[in-house]
């Protein structure tokens, strides 16, 4: 088998090392190209070691580089930007998310990759984690019977001074629900095979980091489920630093439904089940976390095949919608927004 040419564009948000990484490490990939326009990014790349920059100019790589795929990695607002070039020029896209931070950019996006016949994906790696499948597992398996409330915390700690600068910069960031809530967005239909149905209201604010006033530190939505199941979600960026991805409000999730209680602490790898017909609970081990599990999906989709994906492009672009229309929500103060 002939191998996937991947050229990579934009290297200014950690989340992309693991997918050069993956890319590296697969026998069907050959990284082929990396292009870092932002100059001092590209100094502290080359300083660094980690990745081989072929490339400053990203329409000169597209020009000139043969290549299958692009995967994208630049700062949030330009994203869309980057895959519509890649797909007029013929190019699959897999993205760190978010895809876009525009409704219209996902727009053009769907609409290209539909007409060309070209797959997005996305890193969507929360659901390779033991406990995501394991929740997926239960709950598809009716061990909560039907599930009608769900509350997520996905607290982060805002780390100031080490995340990169462009996050405070007007245009570039593009909002934290479409930053953060947009791994939940993604998982919780995959894990309750419920639809979005509306939000009720969402906020994303200005609440600790005073220095960087245009900055949303705080988000929360409240959303609804197409069964009538009620979502509480917290994705804010309050967490202490120095405990913030250890907490167990770290991507802690709650699921309620008419059998039973189940909830789910990936920071210390456990599941608690409660149930109507026992006092106590029970401690659930998950299985172990897989890796890349999003890129297989993509490959096989790239590659003609569209039954059993564990993440497809329209799976891609429907959470991208539902999560740039719950930040719309929250920037405009919209409150009963249909999702559907």
């Amino acid at each position: 088998m002939d191998k996937v040419r991947f050229a990579f564009i934009g290297f200014r948000h950690g989340h992309i090392m693991s997918l050069y990484d993956l890319a590296l490490s697969r026998d069907d990939i050959e990284v082929v190209a990396c292009c870092e326009e932002d100059e001092e990014t590209r100094s502290q790349l080359k300083s660094a070691g980690k990745v081989n920059i072929t490339h400053a100019s990203y329409s000169d790589m597209l020009d000139n580089v043969a290549c299958d795929v692009i995967a994208v990695g630049d700062y949030f607002g330009i994203r869309g930007a980057r895959a519509l070039e890649a797909l007029d020029r013929g190019k699959h896209v897999v993205s760190d998310k978010p895809i876009c931070t525009s409704l219209d950019e996902l727009d053009q996006i769907e609409s290209r990759a539909r007409e060309r016949g070209l797959s997005v994906g996305c890193q969507f790696d929360m659901r390779d984690r033991g406990t995501d499948m394991e929740v997926r597992r239960l709950i598809r398996e009716g061990t909560i019977g039907d599930v009608h409330s769900i509350v997520i915390t996905g607290q982060h700690p805002m780390l100031y001074g080490s995340r990169p600068g462009w996050y405070y910069e007007p245009g570039k960031h593009g909002g934290t629900i479409n930053d953060i809530a947009i791994h939940a967005i993604d998982a919780i239909p995959w894990f309750t095979g419920l639809k979005w149905a509306s939000v009720e209201s969402a906020r994303a604010w200005n609440a600790a980091l005073s220095q960087e006033p245009i900055f949303q530190d705080g988000a929360q939505f409240m959303a609804t489920l197409s069964n009538g199941c009620g979502v509480l979600c917290d994705v804010s960026y309050l967490s202490p630093n120095k405990a913030g991805y250890k907490m167990p409000q770290y991507w802690r999730m709650a699921f309620a439904g008419s059998k039973g209680f189940l909830e789910a602490l990936p920071t210390t790898n456990q599941i608690i089940l409660y149930t109507h017909e026992s006092e106590e609970p029970r401690l659930i081990t998950p299985g172990p976390a897989s890796r890349g599990g999003y890129l297989d999906a993509f490959l096989r989709e790239m590659r003609g095949q569209k039954e059993g994906l564990h993440l497809s492009t329209a799976e891609v672009i429907q959470a991208s919608r539902v999560s740039l229309l719950i930040q719309q929500a929250a920037d405009r103060g919209q409150t009963q927004v249909k999702l559907v």
